[in-house]
């Protein structure tokens, strides 16, 4: 007997160690860099994963954690109840309430990406592309693209800078398209397991074409609308630039209006790519709603958009519902979909924070509220970037998802990269967000979805530092009992048949 108990004994034992290895081979290699959170540092051999999700059976559930204390997509699993406690706060999920459906996230392959990327070795670039783009990764299925420079360059240049090229016989793509932003899409392409959607968008026209004669500034397009046909699709931060020195250029409402209805829209249905659908504004959403009704209420401007593109910066001036919420009630038509977000941008509050949970919680709000008022999908900005937040030649310095440390050989995933991978990791395109009603007035911030196969996404931010309990009530399935700790991010996931 005592044999077979010390066997039984040992063979538990190398049972719980191989258990504890196992989990212990998707850990995040934590460092704690002076901010309020951690870093998960990857090398070339080595990069934490949540890996590929399946949930569990009908009557079960899955959980994600990431939170300021450390955890970061820590999986869990737990039964769903017959009963609900009947105590506390409830969130129930509301499926006859359907709105949009989600396009997809992701991040932008701007030259500074491309540069850090390629800085590091053949291994961690591979594993540095992975975390975004395969099965194992967070879900990433957009990239936006510059078209030509844009701050996150080394230097200025269009394609075609040959003043007076009107038929654009010397149009040409530029060493660092064809030498590193095309090869890393392709490869981001060959490890996702769906097609990946390409956002390009524009910073200048050449400087030739311009009012001022060069590609910073405030210059607009010379002549008038209908006398120039151009290839480009979108127009990133359209409005009077707000740093003279960024190359830009100038557009009012009326006059991209005018350009789409005689230019672009026209040149887009001739061309070879009449489906290229094409996304208006491309900046703040403060200059909502006035922007969209000058461009939208032109039936001949009109037919050729699909929808309105926005960035989040200095998102807290203007409310979700007066200006997102707005634009949907008045042209349910055309989609909404967040272009571009990055932390560290303001003055105030410049630069790379290695560790900066705070940073985190800006992103799941931002992404809630615009989930909940129409968005389709949200784009972070450089996918890359190295510890001082460039290469960018104006100088204007900013924190991404994953920081670049090339003397190393190391990358760390910010806590924000966390953030983007609780909604581009379950949210699959195709998912449709649907009501979610709380029993009593909560500090949760959160939002629902049933994805293409019937299984339900709840996403739950906490912003605040006391431990919140609540339950989830699916009439379908039944009540999950659930906590969000303070200062976290949580994602619940369960089938209904």
């Amino acid at each position: 007997f005592l044999d077979k108990m010390a066997s039984a004994l040992l063979a538990l034992v190398l049972l719980t160690a191989e258990v504890t290895l196992s989990k212990g081979t998707n850990q995040c290699v934590a460092r704690n860099l002076g901010h309020d959170s951690v870093v998960c540092e990857c090398n070339s051999t080595y990069c934490d994963s949540v890996g590929s999700v399946a949930l569990p059976p009908l009557g079960q559930y899955s959980s994600y954690l990431s939170s300021m204390a450390g955890s970061r997509l820590e999986a869990g699993r737990g039964r769903v109840r017959v009963n609900g406690t009947g105590a506390g706060l409830r969130l129930t999920v509301v499926p006859d309430q359907k709105y949009q459906k989600i396009r997809g996230f992701g991040g932008a392959m701007t030259d500074a990406a491309a540069i850090n990327i390629l800085s590091l070795s053949a291994g961690t670039q591979e594993q540095l592309l992975r975390q975004y783009f395969s099965p194992e990764g967070i879900g990433y299925s957009v990239v936006r693209v510059p078209m030509a420079s844009c701050d996150f360059s080394t230097r200025l240049y269009t394609y075609a800078d040959t003043p007076g090229d009107y038929d654009l016989d010397n149009f040409t793509l530029a060493p660092e398209d064809v030498k590193m932003k095309i090869p890393l899409l392709q490869r981001a392409q060959a490890l996702s397991p769906r097609p990946l959607a390409l956002l390009a968008s524009a910073w200048s026209a050449p400087a030739w074409m311009k009012t001022n004669g060069a590609l910073i500034g405030k210059g607009s397009l010379r002549g008038r609308p209908g006398g120039l046909s151009s290839h480009r699709i979108t127009r990133n931060e359209p409005f009077p630039p707000r740093i003279p020195n960024r190359s830009a250029l100038g557009f009012t409402p009326e006059e991209q209006r005018d350009w789409v209805a005689l230019d672009l829209g026209p040149a887009l249905h001739a061309s070879s790519h009449p489906r290229t659908h094409v996304l208006i504004l491309d900046d703040n959403r403060l200059l909502l709603p006035h922007w969209a009704k000058v461009v939208l209420n032109d039936i001949h401007a009109g037919r050729f958009i699909h929808g309105v593109a926005v960035h989040w910066y200095m998102d807290w001036l203007v409310p979700a519902e007066t200006s997102l919420g707005v634009i949907h009630h008045l042209y349910p038509e055309y989609y909404l979909f967040g272009t571009e977000a990055c932390a560290g941008w303001s003055p105030l509050d410049r630069g790379v924070k290695l560790g900066s949970w705070d940073r985190a919680e800006q992103y799941a709000h931002d992404i809630i509220g615009d989930l909940n008022h129409h968005v389709v999908g949200w784009t972070d900005w450089n996918l890359a970037l190295d510890q001082s937040g460039g290469p960018n030649w104006v100088k204007n310095f900013v924190d991404s998802p994953v920081i670049v440390d090339a003397q190393r050989d190391v990358f760390y995933k910010q806590p924000h990269f966390y953030s983007m991978a609780h909604f581009s990791k379950f949210l699959w395109e195709g998912s449709q967000r649907v009501g979610v009603s709380a029993s009593q007035t909560t500090e949760l911030e959160y939002t629902g979805f049933i994805r293409p196969d019937g299984s339900v996404v709840l996403i739950v931010l906490n912003r605040s530092s006391s431990v919140i309990q609540f339950e989830v009530r699916d009439l379908a399935v039944g009540f999950i009992s659930s906590t969000a700790p303070a200062r976290s991010l949580l994602t619940l996931a369960w089938n209904t048949h």
